[in-house]
């Protein structure tokens, strides 16, 4: 029997604590960062809905393209054979954007829906987007759910880390694992594999920082930590040496003076903060960042000093503009602005 609807969002741990209840609701909408998160629910939606082997007449996809009003009501309508529900499937499907005339046709469906069926909203490649002004968003708010799968907070994310190592005969420490988010981003989707990874190169059960680095794909945002921590540090060649691995791999110079860009901004900001006697939760706070990310910066903070992060935030405006406007080689304009970023840094006490 279908769970009674409430009108706010749901995160997936109210949504797991509702399976695990045996409660599945008729309409669903899934969306946000997490797309592991959303494909595993929508696995457990299935396997509860999905039995007796009847999963060909009782499944029902529809993409984008295929949606209309005709279409989803036929699916709505046909009955569960040997089974007690049919599950649908919509894929990508920008609700809100559609005609008027089709709002309100997808309106009375919703509004109409079958005990015996269970409706999911998928966003994958398409963004969600919610209008509150609509008559259909408050006939979605009385009939199904939301279910918003952002990004996890730090905790429970090196909690989940630690149980997938478990599962593999590993054990990880919290820094650890820290580590590894900051080295391989925050969304699960991309952690599993690199944990399977990292997992399958252990020598020892006990997890090392060697078999990290050995093995796991560094993301952008973390390779440039490193260039310009070896600039804080004086490592001038080794910042070099970062910025040609990078060229190596074919990374666009606007895509890693965007990085840079941004990097240099946070840590800026950081500089700020410290002189207002503020911690990195402020500036975790401010840009989103996971706990560990903030201390990085502000570790980064403290070597720098605010006017060298305030000049070299307009170089990176002005290479950027440059880039855009002035038919130099990227990549030699990248180049320029680390080397002008590192000149202050190789003399303590020098400002441009």
């Amino acid at each position: 029997m279908a769970a009674k609807a409430k009108t706010e969002a749901m995160d997936f741990r109210q949504l797991e604590k509702e399976l695990s209840e045996g409660a599945i609701r008729q309409l669903y909408f899934f969306y946000g960062e997490e797309s592991y998160l959303k494909e595993y629910y929508l696995g457990r939606l299935k396997a509860g809905i999905l039995t007796n082997g009847m999963e060909t007449f009782n499944f029902h996809v529809l993409k984008e393209k295929e949606v209309t009003p005709k279409k989803l009501e036929e699916v709505v309508d046909c009955l569960p054979m040997m089974a007690e529900r049919t599950f649908i499937l919509v894929t990508d499907f920008d609700l809100f954007q559609t005609r008027e005339a089709e709002r309100e046709q997808y309106r009375t469906i919703l509004s109409q829906l079958p005990d015996y069926c269970c409706l999911v909203f998928f966003y994958d490649l398409v963004p969600f987007k919610w209008d509150a002004r609509t008559k259909l968003a408050a006939t979605v708010k009385k009939s199904g759910v939301l279910v918003d799968f952002a990004r996890s907070d730090e905790a429970n994310l090196v909690a989940w880390m630690q149980r997938r190592f478990r599962a593999l005969g590993r054990d990880i420490d919290k820094g650890l694992a820290r580590e590894m988010i900051f080295l391989c981003g925050d969304l699960m989707h991309t952690l599993i594999g690199e944990i399977e990874k990292v997992g399958a190169y252990a020598k020892q059960t006990r997890i090392t920082r060697g078999d990290i680095e050995a093995v796991v794909t560094v993301q952008l945002d973390a390779v440039i930590y490193q260039m310009t921590n070896a600039i804080g540090e004086g490592k001038f060649d080794h910042a070099a040496a970062v910025l040609g691995e990078l060229y190596q791999m074919q990374e666009p110079p606007m895509k890693i003076l965007a990085a840079l860009g941004k990097q240099l901004r946070q840590i800026y900001c950081a500089a700020l903060a410290l002189e207002r006697g503020k911690n990195p939760t402020y500036v975790a706070e401010l840009w989103d960042l996971k706990s560990f990310r903030a201390e990085r910066i502000f570790y980064a903070a403290r070597r720098f000093g605010v006017e060298w992060c305030r000049r070299s935030v307009v170089r990176c405006a002005q290479t950027d503009f440059a880039m855009k406007s002035t038919g130099r080689e990227n990549q030699e304009l990248l180049t320029e602005l680390l080397l002008e970023l590192a000149a202050p840094m190789q003399k303590r006490g020098t400002r441009w």
